[in-house]
């Protein structure tokens, strides 16, 4: 369904959420040993909404000629779900972007947000001209709004709007990736029939958050990275992975305030960046970043005044990949970082829950 607008209309409540976004201009200090966690308070009022995300995304379509607005299907509480497309040549390299399969990991998407109004100014039509780029900003909105059929009444944000990993229907989105599509959730069906079976997709990042305790090398880790490792993945599309994995992790390391560990995740086909792969052929990273919008464990969740700089990574990351992609750069990317890359360990025994 393409959502075209053509008159611009703007409200308060999009205003306030764009101006929350503008934290990723604020200096940013080292992430090594940085914030703590539970560092400021647990705060979800300065998060998109989902119904603010819904008309941040009108307004740029609206305003970017080259962006198309599709709904891709609707969640068990019947939200819609948006994907924003940049197709300028059906034969260029194709990445998706995908956040907020757990609903309690939203920076990711507002760092996306962020990353469309970006992709609307004169410094991308160049990048635009040469890849097309899928974004999918919140595919699990009911668990983002707290709109679910369990209690929340443990998790840690202040307010009265919970984020939690599940659907409403209390699955784990990114434990269905191995299932029948007719068989999956409806929010991970949309998922395949609409985008996976309906766009030839080369990249994919799959952007998730894990706990705030995770290190490498005695330094606390702004995120975690790893390409899909189940055996069935083909070489070549292994060694796309490894490419892409490449270009994130030199784009954040040199930055200065950005550090990378080898993220410890599983290898079955039911997790989205090993069944993308193996279905489909698509090279695939899993980015975790440090900490979470909400948990109802303390060392998962991360205070607000960490949002700056892990915004300001998701924009790194998502700005690097596409513009290797389009100058062809990716392909000769030198990956053999990953071969001393540290593998994280948690401080506190935390479990991975990528």
């Amino acid at each position: 369904m393409n959502l075209k607008k053509k008159v611009l209309s703007v409200s308060l409540s999009s205003l306030m959420a764009i101006s929350a976004i503008s934290l990723v201009s604020a200096p940013v200090s080292a992430v090594g040993n940085g914030p703590g966690a539970g560092n400021g308070s647990i705060q979800t009022s300065i998060l998109h909404t989902y119904d603010s995300m819904v008309e941040y995304l009108k307004t740029e379509d609206a305003k970017q000629e080259a962006m198309d607005l599709e709904i891709i299907g609707q969640t068990v509480k019947g939200r819609n779900i948006y994907l924003s497309k940049y197709i300028s040549n059906p034969d260029n390299p194709t990445i998706l972007f995908l956040t907020q399969q757990h609903g309690n990991e939203q920076l990711t998407t507002e760092g996306a947000l962020e990353f469309i109004k970006h992709l609307g100014t004169n410094k991308t039509k160049d990048v635009l001209d040469k890849v097309n780029i899928l974004v999918i900003p919140m595919l699990n909105a009911d668990g983002a709004m707290g709109d679910v059929n369990f209690s929340l009444d443990h998790y840690l944000a202040d307010g009265n709007r919970h984020l939690t990993r599940y659907n409403a229907n209390e699955i784990d989105l990114n434990r269905e990736h191995d299932k029948p599509i007719s068989s999956m959730q409806i929010e991970v069906k949309a998922l395949y029939e609409n985008v996976f079976e309906k766009y030839n997709i080369d990249y994919m990042i799959d952007l998730h958050h894990q706990g705030s305790t995770s290190e490498t090398e005695g330094e606390l880790v702004s995120g975690s990275i790893l390409y899909p490792t189940n055996s069935e993945v083909k070489p070549d599309v292994l060694e796309r992975s490894k490419k892409l994995g490449a270009v994130v992790y030199h784009a954040i390391e040199n930055t200065g305030w950005g550090h990378i560990g080898k993220y410890n995740g599983g290898s079955g086909q039911n997790i989205g960046r090993n069944g993308a792969a193996v279905r489909y052929d698509i090279s695939t990273l899993l980015f975790e970043m440090r900490g979470m919008s909400d948990h109802y464990i303390e060392s998962y969740a991360l205070g607000q005044k960490s949002n700056g700089y892990l915004i300001k990574q998701t924009i790194t990351t998502l700005d690097s990949t596409v513009r290797a992609i389009a100058d062809g750069s990716i392909d000769t990317v030198d990956t053999s970082f990953w071969n001393s890359l540290p593998t994280q360990t948690n401080r506190t025994g935390e479990e991975s829950d990528e």
